[in-house]
């Protein structure tokens, strides 16, 4: 059986490894087995944060919304309730986009939204 050398795919490996660990405190840029700790545990924290990064969004664009619909005069629970009886369909990013760029738009959809709750 023929002996496999391992030289050139091992240092690919580690250099890999390195590359991503470029910056890292101490050991964790110099050291292969730190180096791969510290990127594993670094990649994991990457992908959970781009979960978290919709959640702070879509929290962000609620608290907007809720603080212009408060200015005029609905909370945010009956902007939205009000929004879906009268058929409108703009999503909370646009809505939160208008509240802090555009006030009166934003006054004139809350308008549509009251009067579908009164009627």
């Amino acid at each position: 059986m023929a002996r496999v050398k391992r030289a050139v795919n091992a240092v690919k490996k580690r250099r890999k490894i390195f590359k991503l660990a470029k910056g890292y405190f101490g050991a964790k840029s110099k050291q292969y087995r730190t180096a791969k700790a510290a990127v594993m545990k670094s990649l994991k924290y990457a992908y959970i944060g781009r979960k978290l990064k919709k959640r702070d969004f879509r929290k962000l664009w609620i608290a907007r919304i809720n603080a212009a619909a408060r200015i005029n005069g609905l909370s945010y629970s009956r902007l939205i309730n009000g929004l879906k009886k009268a058929g409108v369909q703009v999503n909370r990013k646009m809505l939160a986009e208008l509240a802090v760029n555009d006030a009166g738009a934003f006054a004139r959809i809350a308008e549509t939204a009251k009067e579908k709750l009164n009627a």
